[in-house]
């Protein structure tokens, strides 16, 4: 049995269940016939972990329905001439908005939404947003496109891809604005539907990027099988590759590979001057990263 206390510190209804099901979770892994919840308890630090996504439930829920989130963007430029203003494509990040207006970083919210099934409610606001905005914006920057980033719960999920292509047919946007980021774990974890995907919306005009790429195990085996058009180069290599030799020899791999089958490649987290000549000696076709720009608030 899980208990937990009906008072002001639990929060909501979200909130609540949540710490009632956390309760339940604990007296189960211990083995004992009840457990109450008590975000006191010190000693308590899972369950109190838990407790703190929970916490997001509810606030990620009421953020959807009364508008709190809001989309940044940080542009990915071409690595032979890095010039932002003529970034041919942006990446497009959801940010949360609180009471006071503070903004809040996906790092905070994120996880809860992808543990409680809530990402796909996130994908699907980014994706009628950015339409919004990229309509607004065209007239004024005719060659504008952003990147958005599809979850692993969307990827699997047969409506979203039908919500995609129903909101792009209702919208005024070119498809070859669109272009659509899944991570390496993603794709892996659904191939088949992966795939279907990518394949119905490049039909359409839309492009897709493999985000952290080289992160699996077997990266290079299944890319024959997912017909994108950019390769991302996991961050974690760019950051490492300028003190290890066997970072920069995968960063080249990557490169070498992407060419090979006609793909563009990414260089995601360039941070120095140093990693950004270091990736343009390689031939890296893009870059993107704080040394570039921040990700800044999207206001068309």
């Amino acid at each position: 049995i899980g208990m937990v206390p009906i008072d002001a510190e639990v929060g909501g209804l979200y909130e609540l269940l949540g710490a009632a099901d956390a309760a339940l979770e604990m007296a189960r892994e211990s083995a004992a016939e009840t457990h109450s919840f008590d975000p006191e308890n010190s000693q308590d630090l899972r369950l109190a972990e838990h407790y703190g996504e929970m916490r997001w439930l509810g606030r990620i829920d009421r953020a959807l329905r009364q508008e709190q989130f809001c989309l940044y963007r940080q542009p990915i430029v071409r690595s032979a001439m890095p010039r932002v203003a003529e970034a041919p494509l942006h990446e497009v990040l959801i940010r949360m908005v609180d009471d006071d207006g503070r903004i809040i970083s996906p790092g905070s919210f994120i996880p809860a939404a992808e543990r409680f099934q809530l990402i796909a409610s996130l994908d699907r606001w980014v994706v009628g947003k950015a339409l919004e905005l990229l309509g607004r914006e065209v007239a004024r920057d005719p060659k504008v496109s952003v990147a958005l980033n599809v979850s692993g719960q969307s990827l699997g999920d047969a409506s979203f891809h039908d919500f995609v292509a129903a909101e792009l047919a209702a919208s005024c946007v070119d498809p070859w604005r669109l272009c659509f980021e899944i991570t390496e774990t993603a794709a892996v974890s659904n191939l088949e539907r992966a795939r279907r995907f990518i394949m119905r919306l490049r039909e359409r005009g839309c492009r897709f990027i493999l985000d952290d790429f080289g992160s699996g195990m077997s990266s290079f085996a299944y890319l024959k099988n997912l017909p994108v058009d950019f390769l991302k180069i996991d961050g974690g290599f760019i950051r490492e590759m300028l003190e290890d030799r066997s970072q920069l020899a995968i960063v080249r791999a990557i490169h070498q590979v992407g060419r090979a089958l006609g793909l563009a490649t990414i260089a995601e987290m360039v941070e120095s001057r140093a990693q950004l000549d270091a990736v343009s000696e390689i031939g890296v076709d893009y870059v993107q990263g704080y040394f570039l720009r921040h990700p800044e608030p999207w206001r068309a």
